[in-house]
């Protein structure tokens, strides 16, 4: 469980720049691998604000770097 929500805290929500920074993907491949189920699904926030829960991204980082050993 994420520490943050764990002591009461929301989970810290971050836009698409910050995802791009800390996956390496373009926002294309982003996208593709949402449609595809390959990854963490965004919320909307309004007609043009999306953002992602920080600690599903995380997860997603640490499938991902598992598996290419």
């Amino acid at each position: 469980m994420n520490t943050e929500q764990s002591a009461g805290q929301p989970p810290r929500l971050l836009r698409l720049p910050e995802v791009m920074d800390r996956v390496g993907l373009r926002r294309s491949a982003i996208y593709q691998r949402m449609s595809e189920g390959r990854f963490p699904r965004c919320r909307s926030l309004g007609a043009k604000c999306s953002v992602w829960v920080e600690s599903e991204i995380n997860e997603w980082i640490g499938s991902v770097v598992g598996t290419e050993d």
